[in-house]
């Protein structure tokens, strides 16, 4: 047997997940790619303990994100919106400094970079900061607020891997 599956085998079999859509427009009712998230997450087995929608504001994404990696009922913070490179889109910035209190997974963003160019939307997949890494023991994934982004980052990336990524935080 490979480690890695081994290592999925010994992963936990529930993970309690916080969803934050980033953005300064939508609402509960046309949250689409919020409402994805969360679906997604649930039909893989996933629970999903608190959903917001925060304005896309530096410091008030860094404080929400201090907060959620404090709290103990939230284990994986997955976030969308905000990564693009308009003047108003702060969340990549405001979770890479707070990755800078933890480990960042580089190969998220590159391999979601991959899939979107190979699968989705061309060489426009440059113009994505998605990004993932861990603050304490909380995974945080950070992806773009379209719905076609949220589908190919949870269902290829996160949702095959998250129970490993704790397993491995948990870790003695």
């Amino acid at each position: 047997m490979r480690s890695v599956d081994e290592h999925k085998q010994q992963a936990p079999a529930s993970v309690a997940c916080q969803v934050i859509t980033v953005s300064d427009t939508r609402s509960p009712d046309n949250d689409t790619s919020g409402k994805l998230m969360m679906e997604l997450l649930e039909n893989g087995g996933f629970s999903v303990v608190d959903y917001r929608i925060v304005k896309d504001d530096y410091e008030a994404l860094r404080n929400l994100l201090h907060e959620s990696s404090e709290d103990k009922k939230i284990e994986a913070v997955l976030l969308t919106g905000g990564t693009g490179i308009s003047p108003r889109d702060t969340t990549y910035e405001a979770v890479r400094s707070m990755l800078s209190l933890g480990k960042e997974l580089p190969g998220f963003g590159e391999l979601f970079r991959y899939l979107s160019f190979t699968e989705d939307i061309g060489s426009a997949a440059i113009l994505s900061r998605a990004m993932a890494g861990v603050i304490g023991e909380t995974a945080i994934f950070s992806m773009p607020g379209s719905s076609g982004a949220v589908k190919l980052a949870m269902e290829r990336i996160i949702l095959p891997e998250l129970r490993h990524i704790m397993r491995e935080l948990y870790k003695a």
